[in-house]
């Protein structure tokens, strides 16, 4: 399967990685990708940026890389409404953004809270990426999430570190599967990332590529496969 890029991973500015912004595109342009996108933790997220940082843009030369360089934000979703922990006017600022459950940002309720949480976030106009709704810390009713995904065009994420064998997320291969399974029954696109939170990591989707293998996952339901279909759902191809 063609794979050109990825649309999530960190830098020593979330607080909890180790690359810079060269060093991730370098290792991006060694491995032959064409785009990546930096999303560093919103706020809420313990030894993060400020708010600030997400308003700063303007002064990174996107030009000046190897690849071609998006800048986004990964955001917590903080309560069972779908609100995010960045305002409006970051999320103006930035070329896209990822809303993720993490259970150090909220505490998991029962599925149908999750599941109102996660749809709360799609529906907001400013999210194009789900992040790793795999997580069995947040049980969570997939083929809603799914529908949802279509109805709004938010892309569902198959996040490559929840399948690490050291990874924190619980029974992530199975829920990945159930997701991937309705999007195959809906005709959903998924996006795969990394989630690398060093440059060793950029553009590693090993393992989700092993699972979409093993589920003959349609190619044509992946958006790695294409820059341009990747930016149809970040709203930047008018």
């Amino acid at each position: 399967m063609k794979d050109i890029l990825d649309a999530h991973m960190h830098t020593l500015m979330s607080g909890h990685a180790y690359s810079t912004i060269r060093e991730m595109t370098r290792a991006a342009k060694e491995k032959g990708l064409e785009l990546i996108g930096i999303t560093e933790h919103a706020p809420l997220m313990p030894g993060t940026c400020h708010e600030i940082y997400f308003h700063n843009f303007k002064v990174i030369d996107r030009s000046a890389y190897d690849v071609e360089l998006l800048m986004g934000s990964e955001v917590n979703i903080k309560n069972f409404n779908g609100g995010l922990d960045l305002p409006e006017k970051a999320l103006r600022k930035i070329d896209y953004a990822i809303a993720s459950l993490h259970d150090i940002c909220i505490k998991a309720g029962n599925i149908e809270q999750n599941t109102r949480a996660v749809i709360g976030a799609i529906r907001n106009p400013f999210i194009n990426i789900i992040g790793h709704p795999d997580d069995g810390c947040f049980p969570l009713d997939y083929e809603q999430i799914v529908l949802a995904a279509k109805e709004h065009h938010v892309l569902l994420e198959v996040n490559n570190s929840s399948f690490h064998p050291l990874a924190s997320r619980q029974n992530s291969h199975a829920n990945a599967t159930t997701m991937l399974n309705f999007c195959k029954k809906h005709n959903v696109t998924i996006i795969m990332d990394s989630d690398a939170h060093i440059d060793l990591d950029v553009g590693n989707h090993t393992y989700v590529q092993a699972l979409l293998k093993e589920l003959s996952f349609p190619e044509e339901l992946v958006v790695n496969t294409s820059v341009q279909k990747f930016k149809s759902y970040l709203n930047l191809i008018k």
